[in-house]
């Protein structure tokens, strides 16, 4: 449960961002590969959750690029769900699209196999044209949670989607805000939108060695960053007091 009304979820790929949460943080989306906006993670990291007492959300995304998933690419995703659920973690992450809307047959065979589970639909909404009516499509499926940017790169930039979205929903699907959601910027987005759950990387930059860059293992390197979640923390309490 949260610690007081405004949520705070954080996104890791690494085992170590589970202690750079800890007891801080409401829940976490656990994922691979964040330079690319999150993949499926893998089963260590499943094993990580495992032994945390932070609520884990897996990302279910079996690869980079779009969101439009063919038969192959479909069955890894419920596999990966059944394996969360066989982990006995909280919740998965999904999203699909056909064209520019979701892709309602796919996410409704997802959200079957996730029986039991939370499901969140990720940022797969903020490339649609029409994200109210996308909302009302998430609810109908029964998804509990929508993570939004309010169609733009960063939240900042998406407050009046954010706020129509927050009003539109009237309780009865969570509205969750993410990209760019930082400390500095937390106060603006709860006044300006009226929503109570952040999501938010806390990460900082490691420099990546020029020969990992050479032969292409990495261009960036990111870790959590427990003063950021900290800071994060801090200004979320302060909003409720």
């Amino acid at each position: 449960m949260p610690r007081n009304s405004l949520t705070f979820e954080v996104c890791i790929d690494t085992a170590a961002g589970y202690a750079a949460c800890a007891s801080v943080v409401d829940r976490i989306e656990l994922c691979s590969a964040l330079d690319v906006g999150g993949l499926t993670p893998c089963p260590g990291l499943i094993a990580a959750a495992q032994e945390s007492s932070i609520p884990s959300h897996v990302m279910i995304r079996p690869r980079a690029g779009d969101f439009c998933y063919d038969a192959a690419d479909q069955k890894a995703m419920r596999a990966s769900i059944e394996a969360v659920k066989k982990a006995g973690l909280a919740g998965v992450v999904i999203g699909a699209s056909k064209g520019d809307q979701l892709d309602i047959a796919t996410l409704r065979e997802l959200v079957a196999v996730a029986e039991g589970l939370e499901v969140t639909l990720h940022r797969v909404i903020d490339l649609l044209p029409e994200p109210l009516s996308a909302m009302e499509q998430a609810i109908e499926l029964g998804i509990h949670r929508i993570l939004t940017s309010g169609g733009a790169p960063r939240a900042v930039d998406g407050q009046a989607t954010l706020r129509a979205m927050q009003t539109a929903a009237k309780g009865r699907i969570e509205i969750m805000v993410g990209s760019g959601v930082s400390f500095s910027n937390l106060a603006e987005l709860a006044q300006n939108t009226g929503i109570t759950s952040f999501h938010a990387s806390c990460s900082t930059t490691i420099p990546v060695a020029e020969h990992l860059h050479h032969f292409g293992f990495a261009k960036t390197q990111k870790t959590t960053d427990r003063e950021a979640v900290l800071n994060f923390r801090k200004t979320l309490d302060s909003l409720t007091t």
